[in-house]
C-alpha cells in the first residue's frame, strides 16, 4: 500500500531490526516517510535495511548507536528534524526469580523502561518545531495480566504506562504521546513462548490467530497520523480481543 500520509516526515524507529520495529519502518516508508532505524544488533539491522529496500530509497539512515541522545542527534544530522519517535526497542527475558541475582531485573528495567525515558527526552530536543509531533512507546499485555516467568519484564512494561501518562502532559501541546500494548505477536523474540504456549494461548484469542507485526504497525501508524490528532496519553491494546476492558 503506497500513500503519501507521511510524505517527507522524519520518523525515528528504535528496535528497528526486530519484528515489530521493522514492520513499523516498512509502514512509514510505504507512506512516504524518511526513516532512521536504530538497533543494537548491527548485523540484523543491515539485513533489515536490505529487506526494506533502503539502498533504493532516499532520506533513510541506519544507526547502531545505543545512547538515546546520540541516536537522536544522528537522526537530526540526516537533514530533517523529527516528526515521530517510535520506540520499539526492548528485551524479553525469562526471569529466574533468584533473590541472589538481580541481573535479569536490572536488564529488564534498563532496556525496556530507562531507554524509553531517555529516548523521549532526547526526542524532545530534536522534534520538528513546525509540527504537532508524535511519540509512540511499546508496553505489553504482560503488565495487564502477568506472564509466568516474566515478572521483571512485566514490571518494566507497566512503567511505560506511567511514562505515557506523564509525558503526554509534559510535552503537550506540541507532542502527542501514546503507547501500543501488543499481545502475543509472532516475532523472533517471542518464538520460544509461542512454541511453548501456542495452543493454550490461541484458544484464548477471540479472533482465533496470533498477532503479526503488521497488526501493531498499523496501530502505530494510526497514532502518528492525522486521524489521531486529538489522542494523547492513551494505551491501545493489540491482542485480538483477549483483554476487552
Amino acid at each position: 500500500m503506497e500513500t503519501h500520509e507521511f510524505q517527507d516526515r522524519h520518523v525515528l524507529v528504535t528496535g528497528g531490526a526486530g519484528g515489530i520495529g521493522s514492520a513499523c519502518a516498512r509502514h512509514f516508508l510505504e507512506r512516504g516517510a524518511k526513516v532512521t532505524l536504530v538497533d543494537v544488533d548491527a548485523q540484523r539491522l543491515q539485513q533489515t535495511r536490505i529487506a526494506l529496500g533502503f539502498p533504493e530509497r532516499t532520506g533513510t539512515q541506519v544507526s547502531y548507536l545505543s545512547n538515546a541522545h546520540e541516536c537522536a542527534l544522528a537522526a537530526q544530522a540526516a537533514g530533517e528534524p523529527l516528526y515521530a519517535l517510535v520506540h520499539m526497542a526492548g528485551l524479553f527475558e525469562q526471569d529466574p526469580l533468584d533473590a541472589e541475582d538481580r541481573s535479569v531485573w536490572d536488564r529488564a528495567i534498563a532496556s525496556n523502561l530507562t531507554t524509553a525515558y531517555e529516548a523521549v527526552l532526547a526526542f524532545r530536543e530534536v522534534r520538528d518545531p513546525g509540527e504537532t509531533t508524535r511519540v509512540v512507546l511499546c508496553t505489553s499485555r504482560a503488565f495487564q495480566r502477568g506472564t509466568p516467568g516474566r515478572a521483571a519484564y512485566a514490571a518494566a512494561k507497566g512503567g511505560i504506562v506511567g511514562l505515557v501518562r506523564s509525558f503526554s502532559r509534559d510535552l503537550a501541546p506540541r507532542t502527542l504521546v501514546n503507547a501500543v500494548s501488543p499481545g502475543l505477536i509472532r516475532t523472533r523474540m517471542t518464538s520460544d513462548l509461542v512454541a511453548a504456549m501456542g495452543p493454550e494461548r490461541l484458544a484464548e484469542i477471540p479472533l482465533g490467530r496470533f498477532g503479526e507485526p503488521e497488526d501493531v504497525a498499523g496501530v502505530v501508524g494510526f497514532l502518528c497520523g492525522g486521524a489521531a490528532s486529538y489522542v494523547t496519553g492513551q494505551v491501545i491494546t493489540v491482542d485480538g480481543g483477549v483483554i476487552n476492558g
